[in-house]
């Protein structure tokens, strides 16, 4: 068993709540630009200053309306400035705001209210209001329910006109560290989401502690603003602690949730570090290798994707030659990669899966900085992440400050320390579980420390698979490695119980069509007229043959099958935070992996 402590750099006061981050910021900086929100097509910034006093406004309707301490009100909704508004005005109230995901099907949306016991829910749009309305008979203790884009913030606004700014005083000033803050659903692999207890102690140590550790990317120089574009869920704990995060390093925030349209939203924001997940840098590397290619310029970015990886693997010690080709390649391809992004972007934050040392070294070689991350909902997000002085591809990082990680003895990570959650909500049997008497969180996640103390994430405990000849498989390094190259949407690997190793495989929609004109294939042909081409299957057979040099002989694919079907949050097959619904897919898709036996 091997453990690592790291000591905190943030210290969590006694009293006080989250809220107190805006009273504080518009005391200390009311000029700054905390916020810029897009209004009639352009950025517009929102002040310290006048950020509170929206706060504080809308806080005094909630409280007008009956939204007492404790009260949990749910917030369904894409990211939106209103997103933020109403968390932090929720926080002023004293209650407690539950997100939910707008994918959420009705009966997801039901079981979420009446679990949470909400007693209020704010809606973006018609459309959800009308899932709430569908539910609203079996959720007794629904009082109200306000539409962002029917002037919610208005409504509330008037509905506290009479009630003094001291009303939101004195619920701010009774919140102390330890009372809830808000309950997050877990994204539910299987079976109905856990309510994750996260309390304002939680997310001020963990969003604290990882503001200070990534000084240079949430705070910058002096006299530099740093900004970000807010695209991953505010509904998932990733993307709340980057809210919170970016409020409290007097950062500016911008929110969007529409990803087709994110790059032109990048490119007029200019943000200087953004939240990602492996799937959307994928995106882009491919969108840019196939733009190229496409242009008759392929050669020139495969050229400069080799330079930029050799460049970062170098560690700052490239020789002359490197040097000069990686000069010339900045001005032909990564200036303009870098452009595309918005032209200031240095860092990034990835979590969620495996980004893989490849991409990791790309990205750096361009001028960008993936840091990789590990958390859960559970422990507030990142527990471990890389960061500037302590960054080590194809890691997720070391412990974050106030952080204890142990590695069991059959390889399980467990945590602790201040960001680890104190309870599920009403579910004490999952709590019990989850955390053991000294307080360790038992992840389900299988991993190592090395020698200087950064953490590889080796699988999952659960998704483990056994082959008949009683292999161990973790399925998540092999599917990462797979699904890397830009032909594959997703891999789910299979064999539990059977002889050998196969896989799932779904093709990347935008990539297809780029390969079916490279390749000499009709425009019109789908991925079902294409399953079984040997060109389409050669080329997978590339990503495999990859995929397999990370595993042993034992725990390489030795088949596969093409699938029609795209993996997504949709139809069911991926969670909103993007993981594999593995038992769904399984039964969906018996036939296909009984084929791969057959």
């Amino acid at each position: 068993m091997r453990e690592l402590a790291v000591p905190p750099l943030a210290t969590v006061p006694g009293s006080g709540g989250l809220a107190d981050i805006v009273f504080t910021n518009a005391d200390e900086a009311p000029d700054a630009v905390s916020f810029r929100r897009k209004v009639d097509g352009a950025w517009r910034d929102v002040t310290a200053a006048r950020f509170l006093d929206e706060v504080v406004d809308v806080a005094r309707g909630l409280i007008a309306s009956g939204v007492g301490p404790g009260d949990r009100v749910g917030i369904l909704s894409a990211n939106c400035y209103e997103w933020t508004l109403f968390d932090f005005a929720i926080w002023a109230a004293g209650a407690v705001s539950v997100p939910i995901y707008v994918t959420s099907s009705e009966e997801q949306i039901e079981w979420i209210m009446s679990d949470s016991g909400a007693t209020a829910v704010v809606v973006e749009t018609e459309p959800l209001a009308k899932k709430v309305d569908a539910v609203r008979g079996k959720l007794p203790d629904l009082k109200h329910v306000w539409r962002i884009d029917d002037d919610a913030v208005g409504t509330l606004v008037a509905a506290g006109a009479e009630t003094p700014a001291d009303a939101v005083q004195e619920r701010r000033a009774a919140v102390t560290a330890d009372d809830l803050a808000t309950i997050i659903y877990t994204s539910g692999t299987t079976g109905r989401p856990k309510g994750v207890v996260l309390t304002h102690r939680n997310l001020l140590a963990a969003v604290g502690n990882a503001v200070e550790y990534l000084a240079a990317m949430f705070k910058g120089e002096p006299g530099n603003q740093q900004s970000t574009l807010l695209f991953l869920p505010l509904a998932h704990v990733f993307g709340r602690m980057v809210e919170v995060g970016t409020v409290l390093a007097r950062a500016t925030l911008g929110h969007w949730a529409d990803v087709k349209t994110l790059t032109d939203n990048l490119a007029s924001f200019r943000p200087t570090f953004i939240l990602s997940v492996p799937y959307v840098l994928e995106k882009v590397y491919n969108g840019a290798r196939q733009k190229a290619h496409a242009g008759g310029k392929g050669k020139i970015f495969d050229a400069a994707a080799a330079t930029a990886i050799a460049y970062s693997e170098a560690a700052g010690r490239p020789g002359l030659g490197l040097r000069l080709k990686h000069a010339l390649f900045d001005r032909l391809v990564y200036s303009k990669l870098r452009a595309a992004m918005g032209g200031q972007v240095k860092y990034a934050i990835s979590g969620g899966a495996a980004l893989g040392s490849r991409l990791t070294h790309f990205f750096r070689g361009v001028g960008i900085i993936v840091f990789e991350g590990y958390g859960l909902t559970e422990s507030t997000a990142a527990s471990v992440v890389n960061a500037p002085g302590a960054f080590k591809p194809g890691t997720v990082g070391k412990p974050l400050p106030g952080t204890a990680v142990r590695i069991a003895d059959d390889g399980e990570i467990q945590l602790r320390g201040d960001g680890i959650f104190p309870r599920y909500w009403q579910n004490e049997s999952a709590t019990a579980e989850a955390i053991d008497d000294d307080g360790w969180f038992t992840t389900g996640d299988l991993g190592d420390l090395d020698a200087d103390g950064f953490l590889r994430i080796t699988g999952r405990k659960k998704e483990i698979l056994v082959t008949s000849g009683g292999k161990n498989v973790a399925p998540s390094v092999i599917e990462d490695r797979i699904s890397a190259h830009p032909l594959v949407g997703q891999a789910l690997v299979v064999g539990d119980g059977q002889k050998y190793v196969a896989a799932l495989i779904t093709i990347d929609p935008d990539y297809f069509t780029y390969w079916k004109t490279t390749a000499g294939k009709p425009g019109s042909a789908t991925v079902a007229d294409l399953a079984e081409d040997p060109d389409l299957l050669a080329e997978i057979q590339q990503a495999i043959d990859d995929g397999n040099q990370a595993v042993s002989q034992a725990e390489s694919v030795r088949r596969f099958r093409v699938l029609d079907t795209e993996f997504n949050p949709e139809n069911g097959y991926l969670t909103p935070s993007l993981k594999l619904k593995r038992n769904v897919i399984m039964k969906d898709f018996a036939t296909d992996v009984h084929a791969l036996y057959n």
